[in-house]
């Protein structure tokens, strides 16, 4: 079977197109890069990914501050990592890599925050 994949590891974004049988690559054109083939290794054995979103703030110059993870995680646990963001509240200050849930879910990965807001009003 030929699948195709676009290759997110690193800005090139590369479009590979990948012989697979099974969970084995047989033929790989289009990657730049060695990292291409190891994301499509990846992407048939335990694909993984990384989140950014936004969490609420209380009390800063801004309502809203920027998150991510620490570390990929399988992409099957997104929805259940995205259900433990939505339930944080933080109160400012907030400081950039301030970790606001540590551990998550148990998968080897922080949620930090990714900058800074500072108390104040935000009329």
């Amino acid at each position: 079977m030929i699948k195709e994949y676009t290759c997110i590891i690193c800005p090139n974004g590369c479009e590979i197109e990948a012989k697979i049988e099974g969970t084995t690559i047989l033929e790989i054109e289009g990657a730049t890069c060695s990292r291409g083939k190891e994301y499509v290794e990846q992407e048939l054995i335990n694909p993984k990914r990384n989140i950014a979103t936004s969490v609420s703030v209380e009390g800063g110059i801004l309502p809203l501050v920027s998150v991510r993870l620490t570390k990929s995680i399988p992409k099957e646990r997104i929805f259940d990592v995205m259900n433990e963001i939505k339930k944080i509240k933080l109160k400012a200050p907030v400081t950039i890599s301030q970790v606001v849930i540590k551990n998550v879910l148990s998968l080897d990965s922080d949620v930090i925050a990714t900058k800074n807001v500072v108390e104040g009003s935000n009329i």
